[in-house]
């Protein structure tokens, strides 16, 4: 272990877990003497009491090893979402080791980021970043995630725009033939339009009356329940029932790419507003929510792993329990007959 000129320049000699490693330091005598103080310090830390710094890594080394966990651990959209966000955060954060990136840094960077875009963009690309951290944590390239304190921004109440029955019927009507069933089996199961069109008849069990639903938005499988109304619609479609068939097939018989343009014209000739396919899950929601169907419940047949997201519907929910506590008559009374006695009562009553 020694320090050596070369030139003007001085640099580090030493061995570190059996590899010979040589640094340029610069051209103080003394810096060099320095960092091999340090050196030695930290051998001396690793060797006698266990203590090992954690591997210097640069921000983007860092969103390398996470996209490989992403594209391993993470459904398809989140992994695009996921590349999309880091390719932003690293014209931000590239070219800085992770362990120098610190709360405020990124407090500027939020504060930079809602001037360009919206509040629930600017919390995915923080979420990301925090979870990267997470990760580099738990990897051993952090001694902690330092940045844990910074909070999200506040975003406005989700958007829950759903179809009153009258206005099923007439979204219904309007459907050409081929899209159809696929607009009834989102009513009826609340499934997303990517879960919808990637489904085979190998996750459609008409005996015990259940579809798996395994390519979800979170990774993670899990079972809708067959109505009556969609198992009739299946029993019609099932004339091809390879396993590895599409249950929706297009009109030239391949499965179903894209339905944008047949729902819109759909949405355009019913004259609704404001209407998009994603909707209609809302409407299966909203529903059920307003027939007293529990949120826990709810939020599991829409895959949602929390009940936050649910939560957006309890409004109906309370509604319908309003409605139910209003069916409660006083026996013996009506409202004038209330408050006259009321107000006797308050009359007799001594101070």
């Amino acid at each position: 272990m020694r320090i050596y000129p070369r030139g003007r320049v001085w640099y580090l000699d030493y061995s570190l877990g059996g590899r010979r490693v040589r640094r340029r330091v610069g051209t103080s005598k003394k810096m060099a003497e320095l960092a091999l103080k340090e050196v030695e310090l930290r051998i001396v830390k690793a060797q006698h009491l266990g203590i090992v710094e954690p591997e210097k890594l640069l921000f983007e080394k860092l969103c390398e090893k996470y996209m490989d966990f992403a594209k391993a651990n993470k459904a398809v959209k989140s992994y695009e979402r996921d590349r999309f966000s880091v390719t932003r955060l690293s014209k931000t954060f590239a070219g800085q080791l992770i362990v120098e990136i610190k709360a405020e840094d990124l407090e500027r960077y939020k504060t930079m980021r809602r001037e360009e875009v919206a509040p629930a963009t600017v919390n995915r690309e923080l979420s990301l970043i925090k979870h990267m951290f997470n990760k580099a944590l738990q990897w051993g390239y952090l001694p902690e995630n330092q940045l844990r304190s910074v909070m999200k921004l506040r975003e406005p109440s989700g958007r829950t725009r759903y179809l009153d029955e009258a206005e099923i019927d007439l979204l219904l009507r309007c459907c050409a033939e081929h899209i159809k069933p696929i607009v009834l089996m989102a009513l009826n199961t609340g499934m997303r339009k990517g879960e919808i069109l990637r489904l085979t008849w190998a996750h459609v069990d008409m005996v015990n009356g259940l579809i798996t639903v395994w390519a979800s938005k979170n990774n993670e499988s899990r079972q809708v329940p067959i109505n009556s109304t969609l198992y009739d619609i299946l029993l019609t479609l099932k004339s091809n029932s390879r396993a590895d068939c599409p249950v929706f097939l297009g009109t030239g018989g391949g499965p179903v790419r894209n339905l944008d343009h047949a729902f819109e014209g759909a949405r355009k000739r019913a004259g609704l507003k404001d209407f998009r396919f994603h909707d209609l899950r809302h409407t299966f929601a909203s529903h059920l929510a307003m027939k007293g169907v529990d949120i826990r419940t709810l939020a599991q047949l829409l895959g949602h792993k929390t009940i936050t997201m649910t939560m957006r519907y309890s409004h109906l929910s309370n509604r319908v329990l309003r409605e139910a506590v209003n069916k409660i008559k006083l026996n013996g009374y009506n409202r004038s007959q209330l408050g006259t006695n009321l107000a006797q009562t308050v009359a007799v009553t001594p101070l």
